[in-house]
């Protein structure tokens, strides 16, 4: 049987309105445009959708009279009766489970309904597991979302982020790595990269790697966003990377194989892996938020996913109105906890063998990133692990830097000493001190750069950025380390309605964002053609807005969308030649 690479269709789009009148419960709407029906299930902000067919015999569902819960749907033709809530069939019990569909948001507020096809790929042609030798399969920690694989005589590593920042100089590494981690990268027969955020595409690493093995295979998914868009930029010479389409198992040998999907919520950048050795799957869903639109294999042998939460600037970077320190301090607790429950929850329904929380190890250890520390609380991994322990009988590994599970003695006998064995007594776990200055540097170069000479640069650059027509006045602040004006920095509005940079606010009705930014950081960005993930993720910036409206649109522009190429600063400092000089305000 060959494999197809799986695709997304949308089957329907509902408008803001339709949305606002989706009512609690069950919910049965029709794409007029092709008469096809579907069912929507809504419990408080969760969704929940299918084709409105039984799976028995094609037979249309209505409402269940005699459902009290207001969960279930008959079917006219059978009787069959389904369990929207949940999508199995409670009659006949334990028959079916529904197909599922992703519901997504799109950028106006309203909703898709998407398809998966195929909706299992990696159930195409399977493999029965077969014994595995001691040390046979070994998975070593390395840190974050760093793992080296060991799998026969293939060694696959995921993430590696080992040295550096990430999101420019806001995320450090909480652990220390064990101290052969580059020979273990030089040693790699392919690695995989999940996705182009900088914990998981670190070019600092991948530049110590590309030193001695330019060539070394490295795998990324076929998304909207080139994860490697900006290798170029880098200066890091990789000769060997390959993307991959979706939902098609990758042959490395006769005994192991790999599997890239995307993210349910981002497919234009997120994607996860399943790799599968002699029939043993290890399931890595990375930072997807509903990774294959919420359609994961059953009983993988190890599992790992993220955990921690804190990965955004929201709320900590944000103030005025209802930010208050109370306020921002319960809305982190609160998430946490539903993320903790959420994974927890996740976890009993695959039932994998062994579980791994890993990709949350970072830490704000910048000094002027104190209070961002203090206020960031991310959750614990021996939390979420009791709380597997507590609703399965899931095994679970917190792992620590240089920690290997062996995965045939754990599958053997979990209770085997050698089945993890811990890093050798007295080896550094944490970090304690950061090389901050070389990253420093590369961005406070930026800083006095000739561009920044000339105030229409502020034009230039939000032309290439080719974000408009939308309603939104931004402030934009170069501020110092303590978020107060640079001295002899920009300050200025941009107005998106028309792009144009006014003196004043526009006497229009208009939302607005104040937006202040260390100037390093800003003009980095600004000068490479940067997107802004290293501004908001990285908690460069304070944010102020009237209304209290989150504006996805223009996030996910600067984000996301910004152009592959950075701006041509060169043709336009030779423009200001010819116009002549001119100092900034």
């Amino acid at each position: 049987m060959s494999s197809i690479e799986q695709t997304t269709e949308i089957l329907l789009c509902l408008s803001p309105a339709e949305v606002a009148s989706v009512k609690e419960g069950i919910n049965f709407v029709r794409n007029k445009s092709t008469g096809k029906d579907y069912i929507l299930y809504k419990s408080k902000s969760h969704m929940r959708a299918c084709k409105n067919m039984c799976k028995h015999q094609g037979g249309l569902f209505i409402k269940d009279i005699e459902d009290l819960d207001g969960r279930s749907v008959r079917c006219t033709k059978h009787n069959w009766k389904l369990d929207v809530s949940t999508m199995k069939y409670i009659n006949p019990p334990g028959s079916f489970c529904q197909d599922e569909l992703v519901v997504e948001k799109n950028e106006e507020n309203g909703l898709l309904f998407l398809e998966l096809n195929p909706p299992n790929p990696w159930d195409s042609e399977p493999r029965s597991p077969e014994d595995l030798a001691f040390g046979e399969v070994q998975i070593t920690y390395l840190t974050h979302a760093c793992m080296d694989l060991k799998l026969g005589d293939k060694r696959m590593v995921f993430d590696p982020w080992l040295i550096g920042p990430a999101f420019a100089r806001g995320w450090w590494l909480l652990h220390e790595p064990p101290s052969d981690w580059l020979e273990r990268l030089y040693q790699a027969d392919l690695i995989y990269i999940s996705h182009m955020h900088s914990d998981h595409l670190s070019y600092p690493t991948l530049k110590k790697v590309a030193g001695r093995r330019p060539d070394i295979p490295i795998y990324v998914g076929n998304t909207e966003r080139p994860v490697f868009w900006n290798l170029k930029q880098s200066g890091v010479r990789l000769t060997n990377i390959n993307v991959v389409p979706f939902g098609i198992w990758q042959q490395v040998d006769k005994n192991l194989r790999f599997m890239i999907l995307m993210d349910g919520v981002h497919p234009e950048m997120d994607t996860c892996i399943i790799v599968e050795y002699k029939g043993h799957k290890i399931l890595n869903t990375v930072d997807c938020t509903r990774p294959n639109g919420g359609r994961l294999p059953m009983k993988v042998d190890l599992m790992m996913s993220d955990f921690a939460g804190g990965a955004s600037g929201f709320p900590m970077t944000f103030s005025g109105g209802k930010f208050t320190e109370e306020w921002k301090a319960q809305f982190i607790k609160t998430e946490r906890k539903k993320l903790l429950n959420y994974k927890a929850r996740l976890v009993k329904d695959l039932q994998p063998r062994i579980y791994c929380p890993f990709a949350g190890y970072f830490v704000e250890s910048h000094p002027s990133d104190k209070y961002i520390k203090e206020t960031n609380i991310k959750n614990d991994p021996n939390e979420l692990n009791n709380l597997i322990k507590k609703n399965s009988d899931v095994l679970t590994w917190t792992p620590r830097p240089g920690a290997t599970l062996d995965l045939s003695r754990m599958l053997k006998d979990p209770t085997d000493s050698k089945g993890i064995i811990e890093p050798p007594e007295g080896t550094k776990i944490y970090k304690d001190s950061w090389d901050f200055g070389p990253y420093l540097r590369i961005l406070n170069a930026a800083v006095g750069d000739e561009i920044f000479r000339h105030s229409f640069w502020i034009k230039e650059y939000f032309t290439w950025a080719g974000f408009k027509d939308y309603n939104l006045v931004v402030r934009m602040i170069e501020t110092d380390e303590d978020f107060s004006p640079f001295p002899g920095g920009y300050d200025y509005l941009v107005d998106f309605l028309d792009l144009s940079f006014p003196k004043e606010r526009p006497s229009r009705e208009h939302p607005y964002e104040e937006i202040r930014s260390r100037v390093d950081v800003i003009r980095h960005v600004v000068k490479n053609g940067l997107l802004w993930d290293d501004l908001y993720i990285g908690f460069q910036t304070r944010l102020q807005r009237d209304p209290d409206i989150y504006h996805h649109l223009f996030w996910n522009h600067f984000q996301i969308k910004l152009p592959l190429t950075p701006p041509n600063w060169k043709s336009f400092l030779m423009y200001c030649g010819k116009r002549g000089p001119e100092i900034s305000q």
